[in-house]
């Protein structure tokens, strides 16, 4: 099998550029038609990205766990990290946070998140806040705004966190 982090990659440019192409069609037709259908369209798209992204850490976990032969792939990788790049497990972690936020939804994580709200690259709907851009028709009841700029930097992340383990 190829590398991990290549079919990462190639899986993540191939969706995001489907998606966009399906959503700027539907986009287009929204603009002469308020169907129904064309709104549940724009956020499936939404919504698959959000899939793409847990879907993109799960299966990092589980690559993580046989590469390093243990039972739990982040907190061993985190540890490795915190060690060899302060800077990249900062990061990681705030995606891992923020994955766990898009999974599970308020908890310890999301109160992690909003705890350190100013220095995340992505942003997080904050305690009272409802929507991310009101009368935005594709939003999708999220508390991080998953958009093609996270998308890619989950991967980005994966990529990165891969190149320490391998060292």
């Amino acid at each position: 099998m190829h590398e991990f982090t290549e079919l990462v990659d190639g899986c993540i440019t191939f969706t995001i550029k489907s998606l966009d192409e399906i959503n700027e069609k539907t986009l287009d037709a929204l603009e002469t038609s308020a169907n129904t259908g064309l709104v549940k369209t724009v956020q499936m798209i939404q919504l698959q990205k959000v899939i793409l992204s847990v879907g993109i850490f799960s299966i990092f976990e589980a690559w993580l766990q046989k590469k390093l032969h243990c039972e739990n792939g982040f907190k061993t990788a985190k540890e490795i990290l915190e060690k060899k790049d302060k800077q990249l497990y900062e990061k990681f972690n705030q995606f891992y946070l923020a994955i766990n936020v898009l999974k599970h939804g308020k908890g310890k994580s999301y109160n992690d998140l909003v705890s350190m709200a100013d220095e995340l690259s992505f942003t997080l709907k904050m305690p009272g806040q409802f929507f991310f851009d009101e009368g935005n028709v594709s939003e999708v009841s999220t508390l991080i705004q998953v958009d093609d700029e996270f998308v890619l930097n989950c991967a980005d992340i994966v990529r990165q966190v891969s190149k320490v383990i391998d060292r």
